[in-house]
């Protein structure tokens, strides 16, 4: 299940937003403004964000150049009142992917949320490629070199999260959240676990390696 994080001062339409996102089999977030998403954040992964523009404290143009100066590559969709070009503009250069004027249809914005997701990679297919090396979501399986090496579920989750953010680091508690879930009552060994499993079956791997970034958590690179 993919999350989306919805930042809107509104009220009322941040809960029309989260409410068609839950029923297009999203797991919607919600943040009142710039400041509170960058809280989200911290606490939660997130592979998609619709954002307005005139918030208080931190306005969707700051947040945006925030995120992207601190190499947050996820998609971003801007939702305004604002449609003269030279507004849009302005988030286009800061970074946003897409852009919708209210009043928005919500039906045209699930449509934007999907391609946005598979301009992402995280592809319609459920397929993802690095190097040699493709990973199939439905199947939960890993073929390299017409090899096909069927994963434990979580081992799965674990690997396609990283890949799909390639030099992204991920903390233990984000990867504990979205893999195990937020009420699970294992703990961040769990992850460690997993992490040590799979550097153990690609060992070997040219496309991909895990490495673990001190203090931090842990992220995929190619090997240099």
């Amino acid at each position: 299940m993919f999350n989306i994080l919805v930042v809107e001062d509104d009220k009322k339409l941040r809960q029309l937003f989260c409410t068609v996102l839950t029923r297009n089999g999203y797991r919607a977030l919600s943040a009142e403004d710039g400041k509170d998403a960058l809280s989200i954040l911290d606490k939660e992964y997130v592979d998609l964000i619709i954002s307005d523009i005139m918030m208080p404290h931190m306005d969707g143009y700051e947040l945006t150049k925030t995120l992207r100066e601190a190499n947050f590559n996820l998609p971003i969709l801007m939702v305004t009142a604002k449609e003269n070009f030279a507004d849009k503009q302005r988030g286009f250069l800061v970074g946003i992917d897409d852009y919708m004027v209210k009043p928005i249809d919500v039906n045209e914005m699930i449509l934007r949320v999907g391609a946005l997701l598979r301009r992402a990679k995280i592809v319609s297919d459920r397929k993802l490629e690095c190097g040699n090396t493709l990973l199939d979501y439905d199947s939960l399986t890993v073929s390299q070199y017409e090899e096909s090496i069927l994963l434990p579920q979580k081992e799965f989750y674990l690997l396609y999260k990283l890949l799909s953010y390639p030099n992204k680091t991920f903390t233990k508690q984000q990867l504990m959240d979205e893999i195990w879930g937020m009420d699970s009552e294992s703990d961040e060994h769990t992850v460690v676990v997993h992490i040590n499993r799979l550097r153990e079956r690609f060992k070997g791997c040219a496309d991909f390696e895990i490495i673990t970034v001190r203090g931090l958590g842990y992220k995929a690179v190619k090997p240099t």
